[in-house]
């Protein structure tokens, strides 16, 4: 493999951090970060230049959130400036090179390959009755804040030789326990992370029916007794060579009792939306939030079998009853 050097000159340069300003500030133009950053913009871009170029950057404190959904996680957020713009300013010349070590069976936080980019590939997996008849799911415990700096950052340096873009990647990676959540280089680096986990499924293994998104996993096949040999060297492979555990919930099941994977519940026959999200639709409904609010509820009914669905939400009490 190819690694990569001169990328650093590259990423501090002034026009390189005007872009990333730009990038970094779409849909945020209102926050008090960018119009501080605003009142003095082009002294700003200067100084983080010379910060870059003299290696005395350092990572900003982090402001930290817990955010209750299903369980409690814990953000993590950057100033805007200097922290938010020198990550975009990174992923701007990284974000292609971290696509191309990825397999295609990778999704999650990458152009053109969301959610729905991942259920038209189980979908299309799922046209082959016979060899995929049970199915392999599993997600990694406590993901994010179980990846291993020193691993890491071996890893990067199987791609990246450029010493000066290593310390910059370095100071941003010690600058927390694991990777934070939040920051806009973790998911590249979680998804690089993983990476070579990837390869070794499908090339190493030979894996035909694979796909990762973030940390959830599944695979299809025809045997089962296959997949829980597959699930035991998952395991052995995730804690030897990335300090990783499986989280206890796995699953060894038949398709046709229903494989729940990125919002949808798939058999042969049908796709379905996911009780949970189900369930806050007709919340919502009940609560008579605005159409604005209810959008991305369609959204997720225009990619599955829900006519059904459609008719019961004219009485949405049953559903979240």
């Amino acid at each position: 493999m190819k690694r990569l050097n001169n990328l650093y000159q590259h990423i501090c340069s002034p026009d390189n951090l005007r872009v990333a300003d730009s990038i970094a500030r779409k849909g945020k133009r209102k926050q008090y970060g960018v119009g501080l950053f605003d009142r003095n913009k082009e002294a700003n871009i200067q100084a983080l230049h010379e910060s870059l170029v003299n290696k005395t950057f350092r990572t900003s404190k982090y402001k930290i959130i817990p955010v209750f959904e299903k369980k409690e996680r814990i953000v993590y957020k950057l100033p805007y400036y200097p922290d938010r713009i020198v990550h975009h300013a990174v992923m701007n010349l990284l974000e292609r090179i971290f696509v191309s070590v990825f397999t295609a069976d990778t999704y999650s936080c990458i152009k053109s390959r969301g959610i729905h980019a991942a259920h038209e590939a189980v979908k299309k997996a799922l046209r082959d009755v016979p060899g995929t008849q049970y199915y392999l799911k599993l997600d990694i415990k406590k993901f994010y804040p179980s990846v291993d700096h020193d691993i890491l950052k071996a890893l990067l340096r199987r791609k990246i030789k450029d010493k000066d873009l290593l310390w910059l990647l370095d100071e941003i990676i010690d600058s927390a326990e694991g990777l934070p959540i939040g920051n806009y280089l973790s998911q590249y680096f979680a998804n690089f992370y993983l990476t070579y986990f990837d390869h070794w499924v499908k090339e190493v293994k030979q894996v035909k029916y694979y796909f990762r998104y973030a940390d959830d996993i599944v695979v299809l096949a025809s045997d089962k007794q296959y997949l829980h040999q597959l699930l035991r060297e998952f395991q052995q492979y995730l804690v030897t060579e990335l300090k990783l555990e499986v989280k206890g919930n796995w699953r060894v099941s038949p398709v046709w009792c229903g494989l729940d994977f990125v919002g949808y519940v798939y058999r042969h026959t049908h796709v379905r939306l996911r009780k949970g999200i189900k369930k806050n639709y007709a919340r919502a409904i009940w609560k008579n939030k605005p159409q604005s609010s209810l959008a991305s509820y369609v959204g997720w009914m225009k990619w599955c079998n829900s006519n059904h669905l459609r008719q019961k939400l004219q009485q949405p009490l049953k559903l979240i009853e």
